[in-house]
């Protein structure tokens, strides 16, 4: 029931899912909680309560924002993997490189895409500041996901740099994005982005407020940013 009510939240926004790919789905939960008893993934461990929150969640960035085209997409901080498994998932022809700062959670990231069976992913353990540095990784991706990671201007720092000039930064919040935007406007502006859009919406069923900003990078970031590790946490561009 739970996978079938999820099929039809995602179908009625334009999204269909083959029986692969919801079995990849049910194996992406099992896989979760089974690796969760060794190390703390997710405090979300009822199904229904996955499938809405965690799965259903991650993927409503592509109710806003273009997934249907090919393109390379870094995930910072993704945790379990959210939002972009499940947009990989959802949206096979899409590359991913996910950059976590734990390696466990790498080891895990690992394993589960050897059991999905995905393709064209990578998993870099690496701080986001350092990652962000590296002239193989700077300004390489279209699009930079960033899921309830940190304050705006704080995770503009960790992931503006990592955008190509054109591309996209999607911010994935939950409550007080707006004002959250207010004060990371100046890192924005800063470090080369423009928003593009802010799409403010209810999550089906709970109906808990969610917003999706939409960053475009417009210019050049500029070569000090990121900071090194822990500094934009500590003093962000305000």
């Amino acid at each position: 029931m739970i996978l079938e009510q999820f099929a039809t939240m995602l179908h009625d926004k334009g999204i269909s899912l083959s029986e692969d790919q919801l079995g990849q789905f049910e194996a992406y939960y099992e896989t979760l909680v089974e690796w969760n008893e060794k190390m703390n993934l997710t405090a979300i461990t009822n199904k229904a309560d996955v499938f809405l929150k965690h799965f259903y969640d991650s993927i409503t960035a592509s109710i806003y924002f273009d997934f249907t085209k090919p393109f390379h997409l870094c995930d910072v901080g993704a945790g379990a993997g959210f939002p972009s498994i499940p947009l990989k998932i959802a949206f096979p022809h899409i590359q991913v490189t996910i950059v976590d700062s734990l390696n466990k959670r790498i080891s895990f990231l690992q394993h589960l895409a050897t059991t999905l069976k995905l393709e064209n992913v990578q998993f870099v353990h690496d701080r986001a500041e350092t990652f962000g540095v590296n002239p193989i990784h700077r300004e390489a991706f279209d699009v930079v996901t960033a899921r309830a990671v940190a304050r705006m201007s704080v995770l503009s720092e960790l992931c503006l740099p990592l955008v190509k000039i054109g591309g996209h930064f999607i911010a994935m919040k939950a409550l007080n994005a707006k004002d959250e935007l207010e004060v990371g406007q100046k890192a924005i502006t800063i470090l080369g982005g423009k928003v593009e859009n802010i799409h403010t919406f209810t999550l089906p069923i709970e109906e808990s407020e969610r917003t999706i900003l939409v960053i475009k990078k417009e210019k050049q970031t500029p070569k000090k940013y990121p900071r090194k590790p822990g500094v934009p946490g500590k003093t962000p561009i305000e």
